[in-house]
This record gives structure tokens, sequence and C-alpha cells, in this order.
């Protein structure tokens, strides 16, 4: 007899299929053509949407399907904390290979409800359909007040800019699960510091509750480091019409990026820079504000540069100064 868990998609149809996801979902909020939602009066709700597919997001090297699962719900609630939204639910399209293992798609969404759940956010519906390759489109859906909205095109000259977190830390969890005989001059606990950084980020709507109870109607620009911290700090910057200076010396780096044994200098810089998906927020505002932020979003944040007028953007690196584009940011295409 077949073990339930490696039962294919093809053998149980698409209604069994439907009845085990259906039970990540509250039963209240599903069973209809669409889930029902009530923001709360004063509110605007905020949706966001992402793709995650197979070979290009994901792999079985270096993500299990519990990590696929709550990498996918961090990222779409990442980009609800990029917008100063509080989360009120999330859903999920699938595209699956009828020979897909059942106990995948369980694991998947076990990882996935796991993340949610720490932000005390449900799944409240999606839809399925048969793909050669696993795809998700993962959409979530944010309330925040409009004078509380943080957008990227609001930046002005004066501003500091903050990190939210270290960065490169997921790219170099990456290199290790790929390549693991990279960074063996590293500790036990920084291995697994980064390899976590990498399959379990966590979305910084923490910081947003924060920002609000210290300052509730401060102006805020800013966006998530999904892509990279260039690339944020790029695009806030073209959006707001300005430009930025950054000092290299004071990004926060993950733990072991300055032992030369692991990686070089220039290495260094460049995943900090574009390594991507440490799923930290780029926020801009004005510099007392920012002073008085920093220490309590924890020892990792910091202030690494401001906005100034103009449309250059510059990192001062040791003595030299370098100009910031996009050329070296992650394109799809």
């Amino acid at each position: 007899m077949v073990s339930d868990r490696s039962l294919k998609i093809c053998q149980i149809g698409e209604l069994s299929l439907l009845k085990r996801l259906q039970a990540f979902c509250p039963a209240d909020l599903i069973g209809d053509d669409g889930a029902i939602l009530s923001p709360q009066p004063g509110y605007d709700l905020v949706v966001t949407t992402d793709m995650l597919v197979d070979r290009v997001h994901f792999s079985d090297q270096t993500t299990a399907p519990e990590d696929v699962g709550w990498r996918g719900a961090a990222a779409n609630l990442s980009d609800l904390a990029a917008m100063g939204a509080t989360p009120l639910g999330l859903t999920v399209a699938l595209g699956l290979p009828g020979d897909l293992a059942v106990g995948w798609l369980e694991r998947l969404y076990q990882g996935l409800t796991a993340c949610l759940h720490q932000f005390n956010t449900v799944l409240v519906g999606g839809d399925v359909c048969r793909s050669p390759v696993i795809t998700l489109g993962i959409t979530a859906i944010g309330q925040v007040r409009p004078e509380q909205a943080i957008r990227r095109s609001t930046a002005q000259p004066g501003d500091a800019i903050v990190v939210t977190g270290v960065h490169g830390a997921s790219r170099a969890g990456l290199e290790l699960l790929q390549q693991p005989i990279w960074g063996k001059a590293l500790s036990v606990g920084d291995r697994k510091a980064l390899i976590k950084a990498h399959q379990r980020p966590s979305p910084r709507l923490d910081v947003i509750q924060t920002l609000r109870q210290q300052s509730p109607d401060l102006r805020v620009s800013g966006m998530d480091s999904s892509d990279g911290l260039a690339d944020a700090v790029l695009q806030i910057c073209r959006a707001s019409q300005v430009g930025a200076r950054l000092d290299w010396a004071t990004i926060p780096l993950p733990e072991g990026f300055q032992n030369s044994a692991v990686l070089s200098p220039q290495q260094a810089l460049d995943w900090s820079l574009y390594g991507g998906e440490d799923f930290e927020l780029v926020l801009c505002l004005n510099p007392d504000a920012a002073k008085q932020l920093v220490p309590d979003l924890g020892s990792k944040a910091a202030i690494v540069g401001e906005i100034v007028a103009g449309s250059e953007v510059t990192l001062k690196v040791d003595h030299q100064v370098i100009c910031l584009n996009s050329d070296q940011t992650f394109q799809h295409f």
C-alpha cells in the first residue's frame, strides 16, 4: 500500500488536495469564491504579490519544503512591513506537477503557516492548477493608516538613512549551502546563523510597531532590501528624485565577515550591497528621530548615510568614493 506521505497529487485529485490545504486556513474564512477581510475604520488596504519558482528562487539542494514556505511568507510580510502596514491575511496560488509528492506540499504549508503564526497572520485561500514547474504566487493583504504609509517617493535631503540589520548574511548562507567547504574558518555558530538567515529570514514587522510607538505621525520613506541594500537605496533615490551618501564603515555586517580567511574585503562589500534576500528595512527619516529609533531596533541597526540633493548615490570606502548604479543590482532579465 502506498504510504500517505508518498502519495502523488495526481493520485488524490484536486478535491482531496484542496481539502488537505484548507486545513491550514481558518474555517470561517474559506469555502466561498473569496475571503472577506475587514480593515479597521480609518485604515487603507495594502496588497502585495510575489512569485516563487522552482530552480529560480529555491532548490532541493538549499531549501527544504518547510523553508520554501517560510521564505515565501516572509517575503510578502516583509513587503507589508516596508509599507508600514500590519498584515491581515495571505493567499497562495499553486502551479504543481502531478507527480509531486503530497507530503512535500504539506511540509511547504507547515513552514508557511509557521511563519504566519509568528506574526498573528492567517492563510485565507488561494488556487491550484497543473504546471510542469512548481510555482507559488503569494499575495499578502495588510492595513495601514494613510498618514503612516511608508513610500519610496518621500525621502528628502537631510534625512538619515537607517538599516534595521546586517546585510550579506543571506548570500553567505546560500554559499554555505551550495559550497559547504566555503567558510570553513567560520565558527559553528556563525555558520548556523548564516544558513538560518537564508532559509528562515524574519520580516521586520517589529520595526513598524517600534516606529509607531515612538513617532506615530513621523514622515518615513523606505522599502525592504530583498533585492540588496544598494538596490533599495537606488530605488528610493530614484523615486524621491534625490541622491545619497553612504559610508561603508557604518554598514552592519554579519559575524565573520571581518575575517579575511573567510572572505575578502571586496567580496564582503559585494555581498552586503548586492547579495539580496536579507529582508531588512531601509528607512529615510529625520536625523533626530533616526538617532532615537536605532537603539530600540537592536545592536545590528545603524545609520549608514544621508539623503542629499541631486541624483548621485555614492559610497565612501576607506579613502575612496565610488558611485553606485543599477548595473550590479539583481535583475530577472
